[in-house]
């Protein structure tokens, strides 16, 4: 979610100062309609304190963060406040707010995007691409980066779902004589890693180990072709920016808004199904980050 407010602020050209705020009890477990009684005292001690000066702009995500703008509304109403993500109160209470499209939230100031907000640009693509393109120049022509999510709330990757989701990959190395750069995420596993290294061993891949510098941008500048596990909306987002071919691998599970979201995509050609081989096809990359910062320049100067 942090990602999301960094994207915008660097697309917007501003350099942020990031506070990480929790709530203290009552404010953590009131739903958000209740969250502006006694706001003063709403944060937790481990919480980032909101002191002066106040900002010009101040952009928030996250339930907790709610009880943080509206504050800044109260204190310094001419803060432009930008609420990322349905915020759960009447979007009346916030300059902007800005949901992705599979959200039904709806407003003269709420933007619909169509995933989620982020820092993935070409030039920084391009940049980490050329810095650490040595590292993968023995793999071969084409080569397709895999992101590896995980379980969550709505999907489900165990080691048996991994097996399958490697053994498929396996195949499309063999078959159609990719290279493979992989790298897992947080919420991967160590287990499921290991059943994905076994699964690959011998054949053209390379599976990040977790140490040096993160090549999630790298990849996403080297590949020919991504393709990205359904449980993360932001890795789908930010694999679409690129313009390449995006391939998803479903999971078991799913929600109604993580199923319109990959409707949506399918429907606008940006993405298809992963099935065990490579696939080309061209589509125009959605930007909808730098349309969400030109969207709130003019939003902010219109009300001077």
């Amino acid at each position: 979610m942090e990602n999301q407010c960094l994207g915008l602020a660097a697309a917007m050209g501003l350099v942020p100062v990031v506070k990480r705020v929790s709530l203290r009890a009552p404010w953590r477990q009131l739903s958000p309609t209740f969250l502006r009684l006694g706001l003063a005292h709403a944060l937790a001690a481990d919480s980032d304190r909101l002191d002066p000066p106040w900002p010009d702009v101040a952009i928030a995500t996250g339930r907790q963060s709610v009880a943080a703008s509206l504050f800044l509304r109260q204190v310094n109403p001419g803060t432009f406040r930008i609420q990322i993500q349905n915020p759960g109160v009447r979007s009346s209470l916030f300059d902007l707010v800005v949901v992705p499209r599979h959200d039904r939230l709806r407003g003269n100031n709420v933007i619909s995007t169509l995933g989620s907000l982020h820092g993935v640009t070409p030039q920084a693509t391009a940049d980490a691409a050329a810095r650490m393109a040595p590292q993968f120049d023995h793999l071969p022509r084409p080569r397709v980066a895999v992101l590896v999510g995980g379980s969550n709330g709505a999907y489900r990757l165990d080691k048996t779902v991994m097996a399958d989701f490697a053994g498929r990959l396996a195949d499309m190395a063999r078959k159609d004589g990719v290279g493979l750069m992989v790298t897992p995420s947080r919420r991967t596993g160590a287990e499921n890693e290991q059943v994905l290294r076994d699964a690959l061993a011998g054949l053209p891949a390379t599976i990040w180990n977790g140490e040096g510098e993160n090549p999630y941008f790298a990849l996403l500048g080297l590949a020919d072709a991504i393709i990205v596990t359904a449980d993360s909306v932001n890795m789908v987002t930010e694999a679409c920016s690129t313009g390449k071919p995006v391939m998803v691998a479903g999971l078991p599970g799913g929600s109604r808004k993580f199923d319109a979201f990959h409707r949506a995509l399918l429907a606008d050609g940006l993405t298809r199904p992963f099935d065990g081989r490579l696939e080309n096809w061209a589509y125009q990359a959605p930007d909808d980050t730098a349309f969400v910062a030109a969207e709130a320049w003019r939003r902010f100067y219109a009300r001077s």
